[in-house]
């Protein structure tokens, strides 16, 4: 990771000005956040993260860089893993309500999150804190915060009202979120908080909150959404979307090469350390025509996947690429698998192949048309799989590849 300490002097202007607008799509108070960027108090700039899934992702990677640039700037970093706030749920842009996850699930998801959010800020100079250390524990504190904000404010929440018209339930639990979300703010003395712009509302809910509590507001960064693979909808797990950060070299790769052309600008500019000069290049080319699409996504692919993991793994992802797709080849080398039973129905086989990390996950794999054995598309959820001792071909999306057999008789 790039070292940028505050006495860097010539470097400061420029890169105050990168954190103000590169990846930007506003700033409460732009005014004020500059002033105190310019002069010497290090600020301390939160971030929250619930773990509601065991994967982070490019989109998560937008707000983080942004972190990292303050980081870099020599501010403290603040990462907030939403423990607590994960079992109530962030309703922001959702049209139903959210399950609740058990602390089981929550201490699997959070499991590997720190080597994650690891590929992008330095998690050794930050400040890791779990927002149950406060939230919970006190309920003279939370219901304190009920006083912060009004039924009628509460109720404008244009997401509220959507699921309201369609009939559908809103819990006080959800409608408490926001403030949970601003007292984190007030416990760790944000100066500044990030997020994307689904959390708008709930950041400008922590300045109420602190303000409440006789604090100074913090100022508030919002950076874009990113649209995920189908290029329709936000980056997301659940939609089946998403580009992992830790997805293997060739499935990142794969998922890069599968964005549609119109995203491709974007992806650059929020998901690469490409310098500006190298953004109008590529914009340019892109409004000229004068260069294939493809070339310019098998370009960004290498950028992020080595971002990820390393140049050597990135570029030997993109031959595998080529080879593989671009000339309608198998892998050189498919592992093999040898399970212990000679029927399985077909999501049953995807969780035993590890191909699916679970049955509900299987399902939805074979519904989008996504898993074919033995060349051929899977599209019954129920169906069964008969093995032999012969290898049989088990394909997951474009990219993942495995056979499968039962074990050879002995001689």
């Amino acid at each position: 990771m790039a070292s940028l300490t505050r006495s860097s002097r010539p470097n400061k202007k420029a890169h105050i000005e990168k954190l103000l607008t590169r990846g930007v799509d506003q700033i409460i108070v732009r005014k004020h956040l500059e002033q105190v960027l310019v002069g010497s108090k290090k600020l301390r700039v939160k971030l929250g993260i619930d773990p509601t899934s065991p994967d982070l992702h490019l989109g998560h990677a937008v707000v983080l860089k942004k972190l990292r640039d303050f980081q870099q700037l020599g501010h403290k970093v603040v990462l907030i893993i939403g423990d607590f706030t994960a079992r109530v749920g962030d309703p922001s842009g959702q049209s139903k309500e959210r399950p609740i996850l058990s602390e089981k699930e929550i201490k699997t998801n959070t499991k590997d999150y720190l080597s994650q959010v690891g590929k992008i800020i330095d998690v050794k100079k930050a400040e890791i804190r779990y927002n149950s250390e406060w939230l919970g524990k006190d309920v003279g504190e939370t219901l304190e915060l009920v006083k912060v904000a009004t039924l009628n404010q509460v109720g404008e929440r244009a997401d509220f009202q959507e699921r309201i018209k369609k009939g559908q339930k809103v819990s006080l639990l959800e409608a408490l979120y926001p403030l949970l979300q601003g007292f984190d703010s007030v416990k760790v003395k944000a100066d500044v908080e990030l997020g994307g712009t689904d959390q708008l509302l709930n950041l400008l809910m922590g300045r109420q909150v602190q303000r409440y509590f006789g604090m100074k507001e913090q100022d508030i960064l919002i950076t874009p959404l990113i649209e995920g693979t189908d290029g329709s909808a936000k980056m997301s797990k659940s939609k089946g979307n998403y580009i992992g950060l830790k997805d293997s070299p060739e499935e990142m790769f794969g998922k890069i090469m599968a964005i549609p052309d119109a995203l491709i600008y974007k992806y650059f500019e929020l998901c690469t350390d490409a310098n500006d000069s190298e953004l109008r290049d590529i914009k340019k080319l892109l409004k000229s025509k004068k260069k294939n699409p493809m070339e310019l996504k098998l370009r960004l692919g290498k950028e992020i996947v080595s971002l990820y993991h390393n140049q050597k793994m990135a570029t030997d992802a993109e031959k595998k690429f080529i080879r593989v797709f671009s000339k309608k080849e198998l892998p050189e080398k498919i592992d093999l698998k040898v399970l212990d039973k000679k029927i399985y129905e077909i999501t049953e086989l995807l969780v035993a192949t590890g191909m699916a990390p679970s049955k509900s996950e299987a399902r939805r794999l074979v519904i989008q048309g996504g898993v074919k054995v033995g060349g051929k598309k899977v599209l019954d959820t129920e169906k069964k799989i008969k093995l032999s001792t012969e290898n049989t071909l088990l394909q997951v999306g474009k990219r993942r590849f495995l056979e499968v057999r039962i074990p050879k008789p002995l001689n």
